[in-house]
């Protein structure tokens, strides 16, 4: 099952990603929103996202140019750079090069971190930057005991993009109903690329087809499950 989707909450509290996953337990590839904490005591597996931990240094060396944060950046380089080779193999052989080559480098970088963090004072922006790995390290290396889970987010962050670069131009959805709705439409149309249909032509057969389709066959028209009805027309 491929699908992208999205749910619109009029507010960033946390009780909306709550009621949004419901009883859902897996494995969540997040940041450190406060919102999915209560979700990781009842069956939520937390996979850290290495790209924000990475954010942290990034910035912190674009402030002031710091060596500390390059170096950091050159430890993280380093594992994305093992995950370039194994990105298109099955899960259990890219667990075995991360096993092998990325889990030694990580160990490498969590101890480095902590011999510099007795180093630096609380509350400075190094501290703070060392504090956001240090505290998850847990969760941003479960990708290493796990090939079937990604070193970070990006791909559901790419998949966001375009709402978030919208809402500077389109301010307000109009309501909470619109909102919805524009989530249904996006998850329909974004659903149908990611397997492999041409936007238009599913949306054009859809709803085409939608009147008069019988209410047990529903599933039939979800992006994952759609075929054409007259391929040559659409």
């Amino acid at each position: 099952l491929k699908a992208t989707v999205y749910d619109f909450a009029p507010s960033r509290a946390g009780e909306h990603a709550r009621t949004f996953l419901g009883d859902w337990q897996g494995k969540l590839v997040c940041d450190d929103y406060a919102g999915y904490k209560a979700g990781f005591g009842n069956g939520i597996t937390e996979i850290g996202c290495m790209a924000h931990a990475r954010r942290k240094f990034y910035d912190l060396h674009e402030a002031n140019k710091s060596e500390l944060a390059a170096k950091a950046l050159e430890y993280i380089g380093g594992l994305y750079e093992i995950e370039r080779e194994p990105k298109d193999l099955p899960p259990d052989k890219r667990r075995d090069i991360r096993q092998a080559r990325a889990k030694p480098l990580a160990e490498a970088l969590h101890q480095w971190m902590l011999e510099h963090r007795q180093k630096v004072p609380d509350g400075s922006g190094t501290a703070k930057a060392l504090d956001y790995s240090l505290k998850r390290w847990e969760a941003l290396t479960r990708y290493l005991d796990d090939g079937a889970v990604p070193i970070d987010n990006n791909w559901v962050e790419n998949q966001i993009r375009p709402w978030a670069l919208g809402r500077s131009n389109w301010l307000f959805a109009g309501s909470l109903r619109s909102g919805q709705r524009a989530a249904a439409v996006m998850t329909l149309i974004q659903s149908a690329k990611l397997n492999g249909h041409d936007p238009y032509a599913y949306l054009k057969d859809v709803l085409t087809r939608l009147p008069t389709q019988k209410n047990k066959a529903i599933d039939e028209l979800l992006p994952h499950n759609w075929t054409p009805a007259t391929p040559d027309k659409v």
